[in-house]
């Protein structure tokens, strides 16, 4: 699977993975010198990020992971800043940039950018991270490592120097790839024939096992198998440069809408979510009738609990239709919620065959995963990818800095001009929306849509709460 996202990235569909974490500086600044002083404290336990990618000589195995002899840390975490004011419009466009440019594929897959500047005293720190280095049984993503419980750094204790080990020759691989053909001769046929199509038989290899995720997701959800509505604006050939928009909402208006209405947390996102699209689309003159339908892929993480201990469990993706030209708001919910509840009643069915276990959790670990779900996906099943994983429900630190936002961003897929992810943090659900630059110019009014569909909800359970559905109860996470 590492190997899938090592060669299906392009130069208009980077396989990079991205996070803005925004903070309160202390009174003394947070400078560059410090966040160096702190990786290198930390690097040893995600030693992924200091390895890089060696291929195969002529491709007759999969690429394997070196140690990087030239590691540079001051190549990976760089210094920028905002001209005054600094304004949150400014950081989206800024990173909308960063992430428009692909990672060196000669270094460690990953980058690390110190931003400056924001109004208010605050600084910003964001992370590309390839999908190559996110395993999903062992994956754990450089944020974690430095983010603290309490504002006191925690010392890692002592961990050794490092040495690189040696690089493997062009011989020892060609060997070994040998071996390999010899043990799995389908895997070498695979990699043959993707040398010489210019296309990954990896990938090919990923979308016919996760036909049977997406074939148990429409057969229990009971979605209709005809392909997804064709909407100009989000399903399109895309280009390179990316266009970002975050924003951020408090949880509990969502716990109230849910109180009101019922259905979980996570139908009451997919529910303002639809509005939202809703909205925006028919703003930029999209033919939407009243039985008009978006189909999103939504990886969701079960829920395991033992006793009153809640454990973030495995991820699936699941497709749900979003019922775009449905007027009422407490109608569009109703028909999310149902969807949704068909896949409760199956989830462990579903996640004994194709669901995939998690050693550690951390909400960039969620995100690629969902992401890689939604990437091997035909991209003529859905319209839009929907990741939501539940964060902390406290406050984090770096360095002494408070965390008070964080805010994912997903790659987009070829032919996914949009993709909407979502994590909750500490009282808040952090919104990022990425999109093609080119297919859409508006992706801030998204923004604003989604604000006006959380309100037309609320205000419509403030009417009809008393006919609701039956409320399930979550605790503090969301899902």
């Amino acid at each position: 699977m590492d190997a899938s996202f090592w060669f299906m990235e392009s130069a208009t569909t980077p396989m990079h993975v991205g996070n803005i974490g925004i903070f309160e500086g202390p009174v003394a600044g947070f400078e560059l010198e410090k966040l160096h002083k702190l990786i290198a404290e930390r690097i040893a336990f995600v030693p992924r990020y200091r390895q890089r990618i060696r291929e195969v000589p002529l491709q007759i195995g999969r690429p394997i992971w070196v140690d990087d002899d030239d590691f540079d840390l001051s190549y990976h975490v760089r210094g920028l800043a905002l001209a005054k004011p600094g304004s949150r419009l400014q950081l989206d466009e800024l990173v909308s940039r960063l992430m428009s440019r692909p990672l060196d594929r000669t270094r460690p897959l990953w980058e690390m950018s110190l931003i400056s500047g924001l109004a208010g005293g605050r600084f910003a720190i964001v992370t590309k991270t390839h999908q190559a280095m996110i395993d999903g049984l062992m994956g754990i993503d450089i944020s974690q490592v430095i983010l603290d419980e309490d504002a006191q750094m925690s010392s890692p204790g002592s961990i050794g120097s490092w040495r690189p080990a040696p690089e493997p020759s062009g011989f020892e691989l060609v060997t070994s790839a040998v071996s390999e053909s010899i043990a799995h001769p389908d895997v070498a046929f695979d990699v043959a024939r993707g040398a010489f199509k210019g296309v990954t038989s990896f990938a090919s290899n990923l979308r016919r096992k996760s036909r049977g995720v997406a074939a148990a997701a429409v057969s229990f959800a009971r979605v209709a198998a005809e392909p997804a509505m064709t909407v100009t604006a989000l399903n399109v050939p895309i280009l390179a440069d990316r266009r970002l928009a975050t924003g951020e909402f408090e949880l509990a208006a969502f716990k109230d809408v849910r109180n009101k209405l019922g259905g979980s947390v996570n139908d009451i996102v997919l529910a303002v979510i639809a509005g939202a699209l809703r909205t925006w689309l028919m703003g930029r003159g999209e033919a939407i009738s009243a039985r008009s339908q978006l189909r999103a892929v939504v990886p969701i993480s079960t829920e395991s609990t033992a006793g009153a201990a809640s454990t973030i469990g495995p991820v699936s993706a699941f497709l749900v239709d979003l019922p775009v030209g449905e007027p009422d708001p407490v109608v569009r919910l109703r028909h999310i919620s149902y969807q949704l509840a068909q896949y409760q009643d199956v989830s462990q069915l579903i996640g004994a065959e194709t669901m995939i276990n998690m050693a550690s959790y951390g909400p960039p670990t969620l995100h690629a995963l969902g992401v890689r779900l939604a990437s091997n996906l035909s991209s003529r099943l859905y319209n839009v990818a929907v990741v939501n994983v539940p964060g902390p429900q406290h406050p984090l630190y770096v360095a002494g800095a408070k965390l008070v936002g964080s805010y994912p961003i997903m790659p987009l897929p070829q032919n996914q001009a949009l993709s909407i992810s979502l994590m909750s943090y500490d009282g808040h659900l952090c919104f990022g929306i990425n999109a093609d630059r080119v297919a859409i110019k508006d992706v801030e009014s998204l923004m604003g849509c989604l604000r006006e569909s959380l309100e037309e909800l609320a205000q419509a359970a403030n009417v009809r709460g008393d006919r609701h559905l039956r409320v399930i109860d979550e605790g503090e996470g969301v899902r």
